[in-house]
């Protein structure tokens, strides 16, 4: 690895975020269009998905070779790990969106459709006898009829999944600082494969939820927020585990120092935030 130069690095101009915007509006469009039933729907969620996985490789192989060639110094590695900090951050308040929706869901649209505060209006005249009770079905029952997604079995078993490939990233990192490689790169491995097992079991339990449970996107409020949130946490599972996967090619390589590893770092980061969201899913989804 080249010695890193004493100037702070601005990059050039680059199209990447053009190109990945477009992705992304292709691939939302087509899922959009797909929900509503139009069969084109399919075909631009598949080019906008390929652009995207095009454009992530692209990238990649371009900073690569700027961290490789020398070109980052210390100050360039302070401003990355204030980057990565923020966008963690922006990602905590992602979700706490998202957890935020089912807590007034549950804890006042619930009571206050079942006329808590004496509000007769919508539990006397507008939805008369409805119930404040969790999972719901929304008033009228419009969400039709089906069965909660239990926390033992595949949730239960997810949760210890994530719980141990937190810890064989941890392995992984202080192999990496001891300058073990070859310790590095077995509990690496294990950690992405992991999370693509965390992955395929949640395949698994959609499958299950709308063809034995009949628990689907229109399920009511609890179906709505159910996938709202395990979907999105499965899409950053998803960006996890393709990143360490990188990373694990990267150590095969020979990239990174005991002192100069920050894309492990950041990834590292990154995962142990999608377990700690994990558990707060397991929690307040499945348990309770």
């Amino acid at each position: 690895m080249a010695q890193p130069s004493n100037k702070y690095y601005i990059p050039e101009s680059t199209r990447w975020p053009v190109i990945i915007s477009a992705g992304l509006f292709i691939m939302f469009a087509g899922v959009a269009i797909l929900l509503n039933g139009g069969e084109i729907g399919q075909y631009a969620t598949y080019v906008g998905f390929a652009i995207i996985i095009a454009m992530v490789f692209s990238w990649f192989n371009e900073v690569i070779g700027e961290s490789e060639g020398g070109i980052f110094n210390d100050r360039v590695d302070t401003s990355f790990r204030m980057g990565m900090f923020w966008f963690i951050f922006s990602e905590v308040m992602f979700f706490a969106v998202f957890f935020s929706a089912l807590w007034y869901a549950r804890n006042l649209s619930l009571p206050w459709l079942a006329g808590e505060g004496n509000n007769l209006f919508t539990n006397q005249l507008l939805w008369e006898g409805f119930e404040n009770a969790w999972p719901s079905n929304g008033p009228g029952g419009m969400g039709g009829t089906f069965e909660p997604m239990a926390a033992m079995g595949i949730p239960a078993i997810n949760t210890a999944i994530l719980l141990s490939s937190g810890v064989t990233l941890t392995i992984a990192h202080h192999a990496l600082k001891a300058g073990k490689r070859g310790i590095l790169n077995i509990f690496l491995a294990l950690t992405f494969i992991l999370g693509f097992i965390f992955l395929a079991l949640q395949v698994e339990e959609y499958i299950e939820a709308y063809h034995q449970l009949n628990l689907t996107l229109e399920s009511g409020i609890y179906g709505a927020t159910f996938f709202m949130l395990t979907g999105f946490h499965g899409l950053h599972v998803t960006i996890g585990a393709t990143m360490l996967l990188v990373i694990w090619l990267r150590c095969l390589k020979g990239h990174f120092t005991p002192t100069k590893h920050f894309a492990f770092e950041g990834v590292a980061w990154y995962w142990h935030f999608v377990d700690v969201v994990w558990l707060g899913l397991f929690i307040f989804v499945y348990w309770l």
